[in-house]
């Protein structure tokens, strides 16, 4: 019999992640504790590269966008301190998967068939338990989560076992709302998506995101049993104050083209413009973004990956800057539901 010592899981052992964890929660990680970390995070690219394969058979000739994206460390970290109590190697989506549908139906009927697929990852959660279209957040976001426990019976693979990778589903149209939401994150002080800053953008947001559900997908968001033109009025009210649509409109899309076929690191200020490099190998793409966020440390860094760049910049929009589609389903839907029409504001030259 093999002796899978604890030794063989990346970083030394799941204890030994989750005090490396718990040390940066209190703002005194060693050395050792960053290498630990690193080492654990790293390992979660193999397991990207493994799971994207059955995804990808999975959309193939279909009109789902597939992206897989590393969790970026600032955002673990972040995520550290918001919750006190989570435990690093529990963190379920360091490796992640967002898959992008033209409907509702279309994520069901996938979700349903994934859920059925021959494979030997367990599906961690029950069916319902992270479904945010049936029951959105309060903040306003819609989509589906799934976390996956990795399974492989290889024996180079045999460290990856019991690693973690979610997956999360969302329309098109649930998408827009999130990309200007992380948008927003970028170029306030605000960051609706998790209840911090100023509370203007939050209520705009949830009121935007039920706009959005009623007049576009027949749905409801986080204020079902609000009546329409009292919803329209709430979201222009605040809308006149920040003047949020006007700032999302006169963003400058990025141009620059990530290659086709390569992983992309996107590197993002809010006093320059994103910079992106490519590069032909994961494992170089990952040596790189280590250095990198050790070099920029007040940057936002992250590593994606998608078969065509433009399913780059839709599966990852937020990087560009890029909340067009958001404004526009908001102009609809605030006339479609109160007839009241949002005055466009023209392109800044």
């Amino acid at each position: 019999m093999k002796n899978h010592s604890v030794s063989s899981y990346p970083g030394g052992s799941k204890n030994r992640v989750n005090k490396a964890g718990n040390n940066v929660r209190k703002k005194q990680p060693s050395a050792e504790d960053l290498s630990v970390i690193e080492t654990w995070r790293a390992a979660h690219r193999a397991v990207l590269n493994t799971f994207q394969e059955g995804l990808r058979r999975r959309t193939r000739n279909t009109k789902i966008v597939v992206a897989q994206r590393h969790k970026r460390k600032s955002t673990i970290v972040g995520k550290l301190d918001r919750f006190p109590e989570m435990q690093l190697a529990r963190m379920d989506d360091v490796a992640g998967f967002r898959l992008i549908f033209p409907s509702t139906k279309d994520l069901y009927v996938f979700r349903q068939k994934f859920h059925k697929a021959r494979f030997n990852h367990r599906l961690r959660n029950e069916i319902d338990r992270y479904d945010y279209i049936k029951s959105p957040k309060k903040t306003g976001y819609r989509g589906i989560h799934d976390v996956y426990e990795y399974d492989v019976n290889s024996e180079a693979g045999r460290t990856l076992k019991g690693l973690l990778v979610e997956v999360q589903y969302r329309t098109f149209i649930q998408h827009s709302w999130a990309t200007a939401v992380e948008v927003i994150g970028f170029i306030t002080e605000s960051q609706p998506k998790f209840e911090q800053g100023d509370y203007r953008y939050q209520n705009a947001m949830a009121l935007g995101s039920e706009i959005i559900a009623r007049s576009h997908e027949d749905s409801n968001g986080p204020f079902p049993e609000m009546e329409n033109k009292i919803l329209v009025n709430k979201f222009l009210g605040i809308e006149k104050e920040l003047s949020l649509l006007k700032t999302l409109r006169s963003l400058r899309a990025v141009k620059e083209q990530a290659t086709a076929n390569r992983n992309a690191i996107l590197i993002f200020s809010k006093s320059e413009k994103l910079e992106i490099r490519t590069y032909s190998l994961a494992t170089e793409a990952l040596r790189d973004l280590f250095k990198l966020e050790k070099e920029m440390p007040e940057h936002d860094i992250v590593l994606v990956k998608a078969d065509k760049s433009e399913d780059i910049r839709l599966a990852f929009k937020n990087y560009f800057s890029d909340a067009n589609d958001f404004v526009k389903l908001i102009e609809k839907g605030c006339q479609g539901l109160s007839g009241k029409k949002v005055l466009k504001v023209q392109d800044v030259k």
